[in-house]
């Protein structure tokens, strides 16, 4: 597709032989000879850039670029001045110009500024279009889940997105320390953070420390300069720098070295990095985030982890509850995995059964919500029919109805799982005990009686 250029220039020759060299080079001209005509077609077809002559017969080019700025920040727009000087550029970029070119004109010098003007503008659009992508997989809304414990941590972080903007100057917040166990989201709660809050049109860079070679971790997080070691053949921007205004997230923090721990700290406590074989400090503006599914503490009392850095970084803590403690929340959850992975696959048919439903709320959950993701993946992946029934779900513990077990290494006890399977029947059936009790393949006095052991009633349904 060709790009679209509207010339604003009321000298016919200059006019004609700028339009005809410009389609020679593929582009599309239109021309417009004044003001009024120029603001019309742009309104009407929206070109990629601009170029306007400074002096016109009906006004100043500048304020016909004072107008399309205040309404469009994305069109490339080129002044064309008989005066050139400093002043002249300065007024011109002043007044929302990108660049300016000075008569007489130079046609190969235009057709070279186009050609810089429109890819840097395809670049700033593929730019927006994956960082608002990025922006519609993130934030407070995408953490599922309405049990007590998710209510809580989604209020704390909003408590802590809340101070972030209401603090006054651009400086970051203090560190924020994200614990969780393995697959509980620690990520969902750091990418909250930062595009719920107001750094979010700045960077986001994610790294997972224990994924770096521990001989590269300085050079990846700090950067370095050409020759500082064997294989540093050009200078390299750090993480930190490349996350500069924006938000870094250190997952796994507690695999740093001892040594990047102590620079982690200066930048930290300085708001300074030093890159590997340099000699000056190079201050920066970052919101740090880190994430660990160790006892920091742990590693604090074997020195494996630097005790000044852990109180520094435990300045505000959130928790990411383990899936076995919101136990409400397994059904949601599931749902929205099977929605996707049905999507992904062509399977729309599918549905979980009842005792699906009741073995997936029975499970213990080690391997948190990203275990649930990827049962209900291989699930869409692999069932036959259009029922996913227990054995679908290839679960490797699950805790049945009326057994005497009591789920080891989870935190939750058979009563807690059993009043969650009638509360979890009873709302689909809206209170009907009759329907409840077959759903769970119980009779309907069996089903009485445990609902009054844990105080429910059937009017709560309704």
């Amino acid at each position: 597709m060709r790009s679209l250029v509207l010339l604003v220039e009321d000298e016919a020759l200059l006019a004609r032989n700028v339009k005809t060299y410009l389609e020679r080079r593929e582009y599309e001209v239109v021309v417009a000879g004044t003001l009024r005509s120029a603001a019309k077609a742009y309104e009407e077809l929206q070109p990629d850039a601009i170029l306007i002559d400074q002096n016109l017969p009906d006004g100043v080019g500048m304020d016909l670029i004072k107008t399309i700025r205040s309404s469009d920040r994305a069109i490339k727009l080129v002044m064309i001045t008989a005066h050139g000087s400093v002043e002249t550029a300065v007024e011109a970029m002043k007044s929302g110009a990108d660049d300016y070119l000075t008569k007489p004109v130079g046609l190969d010098e235009i057709a070279l500024l186009l050609e810089k003007l429109v890819e840097q503008s395809k670049l700033e659009s593929s730019l927006s279009y994956f960082r608002t992508k990025e922006e519609r997989r993130s934030g407070l809304d995408r953490i599922v889940g309405d049990s007590p414990a998710i209510r809580d941590m989604k209020t704390r972080i909003g408590m802590v997105i809340n101070a972030d903007s209401g603090a006054s100057g651009a400086q970051p917040g203090p560190p924020v320390l994200i614990l969780g166990e393995t697959g509980t989201g620690k990520e969902l709660i750091a990418r909250a953070l930062h595009f719920d809050g107001p750094r979010r049109k700045a960077p986001f860079i994610e790294v997972n420390c224990a994924a770096l070679p521990e001989h590269l971790v300085e050079s990846e997080l700090f950067g370095h300069e050409k020759g500082s070691f064997t294989d540093a053949r050009e200078k390299k921007v750090g993480l930190f720098q490349a996350a500069d205004a924006g938000t870094l997230f250190l997952d796994e923090v507690g695999e740093l070295t001892l040594q990047a721990q102590a620079k982690l700290l200066k930048a930290i406590e300085d708001g300074v990095i030093r890159p590997v074989g340099g000699v000056r400090d190079r201050r920066i503006n970052v919101r740090l985030i880190a994430a660990t599914n160790a006892s920091l503490e742990d590693k604090v009392r074997v020195n494996e982890f630097r005790s000044d850095l852990y109180y520094r970084l435990n300045t505000i803590t959130i928790t990411s509850p383990p899936l076995r403690s919101r136990a409400s929340d397994i059904l949601s959850l599931a749902g929205l995995f099977l929605k996707e992975w049905r999507n992904r696959y062509g399977r729309s048919e599918l549905t979980l059964t009842p005792a699906a439903e009741a073995a997936l709320l029975a499970h213990s959950w080690p391997g948190n919500v990203r275990e649930l993701r990827n049962v209900i993946q291989q699930a869409c992946m692999l069932t036959a029919g259009s029922r996913i029934e227990p054995p679908d779900l290839s679960l490797r513990e699950v805790v049945a109805i009326g057994s005497k077990e009591r789920p080891e290494a989870n935190g939750a006890t058979l009563g807690n799982v059993e009043r969650e399977l009638i509360v979890t029947a009873l709302r689909k059936v809206h209170g009907n005990v009759t329907l409840a009790a077959k759903s769970l393949g119980v009779s309907r006095d069996t089903l009485r009686y445990r609902m009054d052991k844990h105080a429910l009633r059937r009017e709560e349904f309704v």
